[in-house]
């Protein structure tokens, strides 16, 4: 199983950025290149414990629909999200949100397995990894910026 971990700092409330992370429609906006869209489930606003969304995005120049639900949630501390249906063999993403000073440490900890064995793992050390690092840090990256902005 592949996994990425990632750090980021946030100077804004806690509050403010647990909600960000799990807000649809900021999620929406920071995955402008894949055009992704909530199509199903709980598709604006802020997402609860429980409830899935199905979101559809291209990747790789294919559309994909990839369903997620939230598993566990700890206002503002930590909630995450497992994959019910994708092209993902299996998907867990973790948020972690912790309070350092006067900031917030957001962490990912985002792991997946491909399908088809071998080839799916090579696919993942290739390539797979990499783009979706960059898809997180995009994402945080708005984040960060909005939860500055509004600081």
């Amino acid at each position: 199983m592949a996994a990425i971990y990632l750090e980021t700092f946030i100077n804004a409330d806690i509050h403010k950025v647990f909600d960000l992370a799990r807000d649809i429609d900021l999620h929406q906006k920071s995955t402008g290149k894949t055009n992704e869209k909530a199509i199903a489930g709980r598709t604006s606003g802020l997402i609860e414990k429980d409830e899935t969304v199905t979101w559809r995005a291209r990747h790789l120049g294919i559309y994909q629909n990839l369903t997620t639900k939230i598993i566990s949630m700890e206002k503002p501390f930590q909630f995450t999200d497992i994959m019910l249906k994708g092209a993902f063999k299996t998907m867990k993403h973790q948020h972690i949100f912790k309070k350092k000073n006067d900031k917030v440490l957001m962490i990912d900890i985002f792991e997946f397995e491909s399908p088809l064995g071998g080839i799916g793992r090579f696919f993942n050390d290739v390539f797979l990894q990499n783009y979706m690092q960059n898809f997180l840090l995009e994402r945080n990256q708005l984040i960060k910026i909005t939860a500055e902005a509004e600081n």
